[in-house]
């Protein structure tokens, strides 16, 4: 919701704490809780992913860093030991494109219960499918009424309808800072919330999540926490620590954990500290060109990423 100066006709920017839609929203559904669907399927894969490259017609690396096309392969007609190179390929490469698909929402459905549990969106908890619409909307400009970076890179678990799809290898940002920038990173952990997202779904989207944002009741804020304040008035749950640096538990690589979609600071440092290393993030996210793959939509193609990999626009 935009909301304009009687006077000037200019956006005015409310804090969505002050909308009594955001304040006064009971969620229906409980809190996700933690789960494990055991050992990633990619662990069970050949290392060199013979039966399913074999399979394909023209495998094709958009980058050197991410992002691969498998052409002539047709998801519906994998077999087990295939979906579990696929797994590989896909924690290898951050990405792995398909054209001209047969694959119908059903059999997409199955396909990725092969690979783990899956979740409903909560911003459409009524539908057994989620619906990506196309959207003619400006979201960078939106978001300067809003709290959540809508066009901003992010970790998620589907692309939104449009002509390109873009995406980033975490790798590659950890790979190229300098030893003393991996070294700070990997002694920090970032503030993960998507309290964000869900306050701009109620405030400008008339949105209703069915359920709170995603965070961790067992989080225990380190004593040299000096960060957020704001945070810490309202339910711990809105906030996890995770790792600014992971290890990706198929390949063993190190990858950088943070995008500007959802991390709001760095829990060890000053928040002036915290801010001032965030931008020169968000800034190094941007300019990774060489880490950067960029893909052109068709009917039916199907795209598959890991969100513990690559990061998405």
């Amino acid at each position: 919701m935009v909301v304009l100066n009687k006077k000037s006709g200019f956006p005015v920017t409310i804090s969505p704490l002050f909308n009594d839609t955001v304040v006064n929203h009971v969620p229906p559904d409980p809190e996700l809780q933690p789960r494990d669907d055991g050992p990633d399927r990619g662990t069970f894969a050949d290392p060199e992913m013979k039966s399913l490259l074999s399979s394909a017609t023209r495998v094709v690396d958009l980058t050197e860093a991410i992002g691969t096309v498998l052409e002539g392969v047709q998801l519906s007609k994998l077999t087990d030991s295939q979906k579990d190179e696929l797994a590989l390929l896909v924690s290898t490469r951050g990405v792995v494109f398909f054209r001209d698909q047969d694959l119908t929402t059903p059999q997409q459905v199955e396909l990725f219960h092969y690979y783990g549990t899956l979740d409903r969106h909560p911003a459409q908890p009524d539908q057994e499918y989620i619906t990506i619409l196309g959207a003619t909307r400006d979201f960078r400009s939106e978001a300067a009424q809003t709290p959540w970076p809508q066009g901003e890179y992010h970790s998620d678990t589907y692309a939104a309808h449009s002509y390109f799809m873009m995406l980033v290898s975490n790798y590659g940002l950890y790979d190229s800072l300098s030893s003393a920038y991996k070294r700070l990173f990997e002694g920090l952990h970032s503030v993960h919330t998507s309290r964000l997202m869900y306050e701009t779904l109620l405030f400008a989207l008339n949105a209703k999540p069915s359920r709170a944002p995603i965070g961790d009741d067992s989080v225990r804020l380190p004593s040299s926490c000096k960060l957020l304040l704001i945070e810490r008035t309202r339910r711990t749950a809105y906030i996890a620590l995770l790792k600014a640096v992971r290890t990706h538990p198929v390949t063993g690589l190190k990858a950088l954990n943070l995008n500007p979609g959802f991390v709001t600071g760095l829990a060890e440092l000053h928040k002036a500290e915290s801010d001032k290393l965030l931008d020169f993030v968000w800034q190094h996210i941007h300019s990774a060109d060489d880490y950067t793959v960029r893909f052109k939509w068709d009917a039916n193609s199907v795209a598959m990423w890991d969100n513990r990999q690559a990061s998405m626009v």
